[in-house]
């Protein structure tokens, strides 16, 4: 079973690789996102590869895609979808919005007003949506791919603490080195690469993995390690505020996808720490004015953590 689990595994990253070149560890952060069945969020500047990379995890993992691009005037309607009436019916029939995909990619979802960022939350937590009147189930599995660009670009609004808090991870690709850029500058255009791939998975064989995620083991002291992380962060010391009881769910989560892809059945603390930055700095705030941003701090934080 393990090793066709490997398999899969393997087929999956090789397949994304081929498009996103020279970004391993980035790619393998999505991949355990999508396994643990969390929401991705891709923070970089423009250009750099997240829509493509988003493109290509649809595809790879066989789900039915559907693409937002956010801006300032995009309406929580334009989402979720709006009833019509039609004369031949005489009656009002609904129309779903893209919100009603398996993957939908929210593109520069920083440039949208807070009212249709908020009108994710419910989908994004509840896998449901609420239009007029009536509660509405999206199909499953349901992931929000979200890209943003930097907060110091224009025409930005930050996303709140509550948005962000439905982000299992929040990734950054970061400039290609130069062997990578020259593949890019003399290649195929990755567009078409990304048109051209195979699905690897069917929702049964996903959902099988999902499943084996959730079957991972953790034991009394991997838990105790995590909990003295989470507590970590609530000393004051070295954030504002510290993780809320859904990070801490959300981060054990995480570890389990990563102890699977690594070909494990229990979790190790190199587990932990290997999607530790990616699972919590987005939530946190550094305290002070010590020069590091969230990520350095939670690295710092690890560092002083006594290992179990």
């Amino acid at each position: 079973m393990m090793m066709n689990t490997q398999h899969k595994i393997k087929s999956l990253l090789d397949q994304l690789n081929t498009v996103i070149v020279g970004k391993e560890a980035q790619v393998q952060d999505c991949v355990a996102c999508l396994l643990a069945g969390g929401h991705l969020l891709i923070e970089d500047v423009p250009g750099v590869g997240k829509t493509t990379l988003a493109h290509a995890l649809s595809r790879t993992f066989g789900l039915q895609f559907s693409r937002v691009q956010f801006t300032a005037d995009l309406m929580p309607s334009d989402l979720t979808g709006v009833s019509v009436y039609e004369r031949g019916k005489e009656a009002f029939v609904f129309h779903p919005g893209p919100v009603f995909a398996q993957v939908l990619l929210a593109d520069e979802i920083n440039r949208a007003s807070p009212k249709t960022q908020s009108a994710l939350l419910e989908a994004m937590e509840e896998k449901q949506v609420s239009v007029e009147g009536e509660t509405r189930a999206l199909p499953h599995p349901f992931f929000v791919i979200a890209t943003q660009n930097p907060h110091d670009q224009l025409g930005t609004f930050a996303l709140p603490e509550s948005q962000l808090d439905r982000f299992l991870m929040r990734i950054s690709i970061g400039y290609p080195d130069r062997a990578a850029e020259r593949l890019l500058l003399a290649g195929t255009d990755r567009r078409d690469m990304v048109d051209s791939m195979l699905p690897l998975l069917s929702d049964d064989e996903l959902a099988e993995l999902q499943r084996q995620v959730q079957a991972v083991h953790t034991a009394e002291p991997l838990l105790n390690y995590v909990q003295d992380l989470i507590a970590a962060t609530r000393s004051g010391r070295w954030f504002l505020q510290g993780l809320s009881p859904r990070a801490g769910i959300a981060l054990v989560r995480a570890a389990k996808a990563q102890a699977l892809i690594s070909g494990r059945d229990y979790v190790a603390p190199d587990d932990v720490q290997a999607v530790l930055p990616q699972t919590i700095a987005h939530r946190l705030v550094p305290v002070g004015d010590a020069g590091r941003g969230a990520v350095e701090q939670v690295r710092a934080m690890v560092d002083a953590t006594p290992l179990p």
